[in-house]
């Protein structure tokens, strides 16, 4: 919403949302993102300053929250998109990881909604990812990984990436590839939650169920009991949409 009512990326408006319903009565939020939105830091050094004391901020929070502003920006290319979803990341996240992972992200609904193959084109992407991150991704994102192999939780973001790539690359639609990634077990909102962006944006809205969204509400804490439907989501992505781009 920020995206739409600014006209753009207002980092400063979108951390001030964040914070509220951060305040708000949320269902569940992560430890790391908590301590940055509560912590009374300015939003240019809210994060920074967590990484610094806590050497710990390669969280997949920031990776989970990306499909709108992936939409929002798919349009105005490579370097745009990835730079966008680098700077939103970075408001809560200060580990350099997560903001090259959403880069990531950004950039493969991006080659999907063009039409493009997001997975084939993956090796490209990796050689816009920043040196010393590209290895890892490369790693998690290669053809034969497995999510049993990672070293990390797939809390974190690189393991994260890597299974909600895997479930879409080893099943056949949108909803195969969201089983898939909650059938790994382990974070599997945010799992499933990552892998429904590039996956949605390669399978169009009208491979999604109509039993999982006739249903859907999305609380707002912090927005006097604001409730969005399936219908609201639909019209907010198309509005970002018709924006992307500019």
């Amino acid at each position: 919403e920020s995206l739409r009512e600014r006209g753009g990326l207002d980092l400063p408006d979108v951390f001030g949302r964040f914070q509220r319903w951060a305040r708000g009565e949320h269902k569940d939020i992560g430890l790391q993102t908590e301590d940055v939105l509560t912590s009374g830091d300015p939003w240019d050094q809210a994060a920074a300053r967590h990484f610094q004391v806590t050497i710990r901020a390669a969280g997949n929070g920031a990776l989970m929250r990306a499909a709108p502003s992936a939409v929002r920006f798919a349009g105005a290319g490579r370097t745009a998109t990835m730079a966008a979803g680098r700077r939103l990341a970075a408001l809560t996240h200060g580990d350099r990881a997560a903001w090259e992972g959403t880069a990531i992200f950004h950039e493969l609904v991006r080659l999907a909604l063009s039409g493009a193959d997001p997975l084939a084109a993956l090796p490209e992407v990796l050689g816009h990812v920043r040196p010393g991150h590209r290895e890892w991704y490369a790693t998690v994102l290669a053809p034969t990984w497995h999510p049993d192999e990672a070293t990390e939780f797939d809390g974190a973001v690189w393991p994260c990436l890597g299974s909600a790539v895997w479930a879409p690359r080893t099943t056949g639609g949108f909803e195969a590839a969201l089983r898939a990634a909650i059938d790994l077990g382990g974070d599997t909102d945010t799992v499933a939650a990552v892998a429904g962006g590039p996956a949605g944006a390669r399978y169009g809205a009208g491979a999604i169920p109509a039993r999982w969204t006739e249903p859907l509400h999305v609380p707002l804490p912090g927005w006097d009991g604001r409730v969005l439907r399936a219908e609201d989501l639909r019209r907010l992505a198309e509005e970002l949409g018709a924006t992307r781009g500019e």
